[in-house]
């Protein structure tokens, strides 16, 4: 499997819908609250944001236009990110 191929599996298959999720719990926060702090409304954008990156990142990689060392520096910074997660 080439670095492309593996990238766009792990944006489909994990990244992606991690994020969805993440974002619904947001909205149900928002909508349970009835009044949301600026905190959650401002980390649900940098969400959505950051879903758009994703999604703009995967038609790159389904069109040919990323590049397999791209797709390789993408997937080393995917990884260093989820690692601070996991210490965070």
């Amino acid at each position: 499997m080439t670095k492309t191929e593996q990238l766009v599996d792990l944006l489909n298959n994990d990244i992606i819908p991690e994020i969805e999720d993440v974002i619904d719990g947001l909205f149900e926060l928002i909508n349970d609250a009835k009044t949301a702090t600026a905190e959650v409304k401002e980390e649900l954008n940098e969400l959505q944001e950051l879903k758009t990156e994703f999604k703009v990142m995967l038609e790159e990689a389904l069109t040919g236009e990323l590049e397999e060392e791209e797709a390789e520096e993408i997937l080393a910074e995917i990884a260093e990110m989820r690692a601070e997660g996991e210490e965070a």
